[in-house]
């Protein structure tokens, strides 16, 4: 239990932070998944509009603090990857 101004002000801060932190990865997570569903359906040129439109969504998680730039930089690589590889 807080017993200060600030730490009621910080339990409030982190509460509505954690909000929408939880709701930027939630938007992450979705258009990683509609490149992960049109790499399933074999299709190269949706996957490569959709890898477009999430990559810069992924890196603004970054620059948020909500995910790390090394992760982030794993999972672009493996996704291009993925991607390329549909072409062959």
């Amino acid at each position: 239990m807080a017993n200060h101004k600030s730490a009621e002000k910080r339990i409030r801060r982190n509460a509505s932070r954690a909000e929408i932190n939880h709701a930027r990865i939630g938007r992450i997570r979705t258009f990683v998944k509609k490149v992960e569903a049109a790499i399933a359906r074999g299709d190269q040129a949706a996957a490569g509009e959709a890898f477009k439109v999430a990559m810069p969504e992924m890196q603004r998680g970054v620059t948020k603090g909500v995910l790390h730039k090394n992760t982030v930089s794993r999972k672009i690589s493996r996704l291009a990857a993925r991607i390329k590889g549909l072409g062959a």
